[in-house]
């Protein structure tokens, strides 16, 4: 009997409103497909978003049209040549992990050659973009947190931004998130400023395609590029510009080449960051497989749900615990 394919849109609400430098939402909206094989049930979440010209309606189409080829038993390593990197291939290949751990009774830690079970990380909690009295109570809030993930946006008030959440929560480490929104001339200004208040990290300060103003200049601070990484394919042209590439699954287009993404930075010695997109425990499960030894981890979309999917992972505090097997995997 053939498998059987199935794909559902799901929105999910978020606790209050989550903004960045290019704009806000209320709500996460995922994209679930779910592999039947026999009486097996493997499941699978992406989450798309427009910064990568996708959407849940055009995502669910792609892994429509996958149906055949799953229903004849395409293999994950098929699928990376069948279909591009991007959300819709990220859900299934997911499914195609869960479905393969269920039928043969083997962990994913040990289907993707970890030398141990999955363990417990800590991730880092974002702070969405508001004004700097507003990211500074949520700072204070937020405090006892080992890891702030600080959403900035270049017009002029970042550095306030931070400046009140350093004094808000002196202790928590800080990485800053440009989101493509600075300049290079922004960036040479703000860097060393930025170091002086606690932050170790800057992702992405200038636009994808527009970043080579990286290469060579002084880095008082470690860069990751995420809108500029994708896949391994765009990996050597991030080499000189970014000390960390940030792993996102909905752009790899799966665990399959995230992992294969992971050992060729790590081998070019580049470090990593594993982050997510906005989803359920569901998207960030197969993400916790890539966490392990990752420099550091951006996992905490369900924290800023208003709810999650049960079962899901478990957050205590920062630190996220190994997924059940009934979530995934």
């Amino acid at each position: 009997m053939p498998r059987e394919l199935n794909v559902e849109i799901e929105s999910w609400p978020i606790r209050g409103v989550f903004r960045i430098s290019r704009g806000a939402r209320t709500e996460a909206q995922v994209v679930v497909v779910t592999i039947r094989d026999g009486d097996v049930v493997a499941r699978g979440e992406s989450a798309p978003n427009a910064r990568y010209n996708e959407d849940v309606d055009s995502v669910s189409a792609e892994i429509r049209d996958a149906a055949g080829a799953i229903g004849d038993g395409i293999t994950r390593e098929e699928l990376l040549g069948a279909m591009h990197a991007g959300a819709a291939r990220n859900a299934l290949d997911c499914a195609l992990w869960d479905l393969e751990a269920k039928l043969s009774g083997t962990p994913v830690w040990k289907l993707a050659g970890l030398s141990g079970p999955i363990e417990p990380v800590v991730t880092a909690y974002t702070l969405s973009v508001d004004s700097p009295e507003a990211m500074g109570q949520a700072a204070a809030e937020n405090a006892a947190r080992p890891l702030l993930k600080l959403k900035m946006t270049g017009d002029g008030a970042d550095l306030d931004r931070v400046a009140r959440i350093h004094q808000n929560a002196p202790n928590a480490r800080l990485i800053v998130d440009a989101n493509e929104a600075w300049s290079v001339e922004f960036y040479l200004e703000i860097a060393a400023k930025l170091g002086a208040l606690g932050v170790e990290m800057i992702e992405q300060p200038l636009p994808a395609g527009d970043d080579e103003g990286l290469r060579g200049i002084d880095r008082p601070l470690m860069l990751c590029a995420d809108e500029s990484c994708h896949d391994s394919s765009t990996l050597d042209g991030l080499v000189g510009k970014y000390d960390r590439i940030n792993i996102k699954l909905d752009k790899t287009g799966g665990l399959t080449e995230a992992l294969k993404l992971k050992a060729a930075a790590e081998a070019k010695g580049m470090g990593i960051m594993v982050g997510c997109m906005i989803g359920t425990s569901l998207s960030m499960a197969p993400g916790m497989v890539v966490a392990q030894g990752a420099q550091v981890v951006d996992l905490d979309a369900p924290l800023l749900l208003a709810k999650d999917r049960e079962p899901g992972l478990l957050y205590t505090g920062s630190t996220i615990s190994p997924p059940e097997s009934a979530l995934w995997g």
